[in-house]
């Protein structure tokens, strides 16, 4: 039996990304589906996967132009209320072989409209790897589908095939989503924060902050309740990127609406959220005072240590954070990191290099890889972060960490810290 695959942080840095190992890249293996993995493992599965992400929209409804094996997950979803928003188009061999099912589409969305007692506000049109390998101009479909029935329609791509390119599925359905805004006059006094499909937690510092440098209003879509409210987003003076994967729709409202982007990024590390808050304000020509947030979060994470001491951590990736950075941060507070269950990127190994410096020793493994299913849990790890790492270690503090109510900043680390703080008292009752 082969024990489950993992490489530590010093030799996956000494390889570079350009050799990760055969085991840590999906497309060169088998991919193992556990239950550790179905939140985010396809990118139509649960949480905001590319199907939910694409009903972001108010008033939305979808078209999912799939085979059935594709389709079958959607079900996981008619509990949050969206079973009412979802049609299906069922392709067979001859559909796929043919590729016919293409002009069946605009017919599709008329029949859809017929179903429905009121008029959607857009038309999502689902499509899989099936359209990925075919090559299909979305583009142009979704144009004859609003010619067809009179109500727009953008292209919501699962393409499971590209999820370690540039532009995985999730970058691709947040571009998608924010496709059908269309230019208006700006309003100086306004932003929007892109990067999440639901809203940042609402004792969030950056909410105030920006508040104190003159932002009257900030637009979020996961607080849109109308379309109406969602096209005001196009009013926006600037935007602000908090996820990479909403970098290429921040560069398209640029180029199509004339709103220029700041990029900041979700860390867990107060020196590098201190650097980012005064950056942000450099900008935008404020000076944002953060020094009341970092110092209550230093205390905090002080506190915790001494409450606790030096806590042996697993890191997983189903989770609000990018499990290296997380992994880092931890590990500079004076934790200890032994394994990360993640996903090696371009965008992130620059943190897995930092990590090999501090935590050589921090075994890197991958939810993906077939061996995984011969994974036995480390019996010094003692809290999990992420709703991966809390299946493989049942029996010890487990914190999922990975919620609707998105963390960032400052709160991000406090939310975090007094998880892990309760999780870890209840270990330690026998809760």
């Amino acid at each position: 039996m082969t024990d489950a695959y993992f490489i530590t942080a010093k030799e996956l840095a000494a390889r570079g990304y350009d050799d990760l190992p055969r085991e840590l890249d999906s497309g060169k293996h088998m991919i193992y589906s556990s239950p550790a993995t179905l939140d985010f493992n396809s990118p139509g599965a649960k949480g905001f996967g590319v199907k939910r992400a694409g009903l972001v929209i108010p008033g939305s409804v979808m078209l999912l132009i799939a085979p059935g094996c594709c389709g079958r997950n959607t079900a996981l979803l008619s509990d949050l209320g969206y079973d009412e928003r979802f049609f299906y188009l069922m392709l067979d061999d001859t559909d796929i072989v043919t590729g016919r099912y293409v002009n069946k589409i605009p017919k599709a969305c008329e029949e859809l409209l017929k179903e429905l007692d009121y008029t959607p506000s857009v038309i999502m049109l689902c499509c899989t790897c099936v359209d990925a390998l075919l090559g299909t101009d979305m583009e142009r479909v979704c144009r004859a589908c609003f010619d067809k029935t009179g109500v727009k329609a953008a292209p919501a791509y699962m393409y499971a095939l590209t999820r370690e390119k540039r532009l995985p599925p999730m970058g691709l359905v947040r571009k998608s989503i924010y496709s059908l805004l269309e230019p208006q006059k700006r309003v100086s006094n306004e932003c929007s924060i892109l990067g999440f499909f639901s809203a940042l937690e609402d004792n969030n510092e950056i909410y105030p902050l920006l508040k104190s440098a003159g932002i009257k209003k900030i637009h979020e879509i996961g607080r849109c309740k109308t379309f109406e409210e969602y096209l005001d987003i196009s009013r926006a003076n600037f935007s602000i990127v908090l996820n990479s994967e909403a970098r290429a729709a921040a560069q398209d409202m640029q180029e199509r609406l004339g709103i220029p982007f700041i990029e900041l990024t979700r860390m867990y590390r107060l020196d590098k959220i201190h650097n980012q808050y005064r950056l942000l304000g450099e900008a935008i020509g404020a000076k944002l005072d953060d020094s009341e947030y970092f110092d209550k979060t230093k205390a905090l994470i002080e506190s915790f240590k001494a409450k606790h001491g030096e806590v042996t951590f697993a890191v997983g990736e189903s989770l609000n954070a990018d499990s290296f950075e997380l992994a880092l941060a931890l590990t500079e507070y004076g934790f200890k990191v032994r394994e990360i269950y993640g996903t090696a990127g371009e965008r992130n190994f620059v943190f897995i290099r930092k990590l090999a410096e501090l935590s050589p020793d921090t075994k890197i493994f991958s939810n993906l890889s077939p061996t995984m299913m011969n994974y036995k849990p480390d019996p010094e790890i003692q809290a999990a972060i992420g709703a991966d790492a809390c299946y493989y270690h049942k029996g010890i503090a487990g914190v999922e960490f990975n919620g609707e109510d998105q963390p960032f900043g400052y709160r991000g680390v406090e939310i975090l810290f007094n998880a892990l703080d309760k999780a870890l008292d209840e270990r330690k009752a026998g809760k």
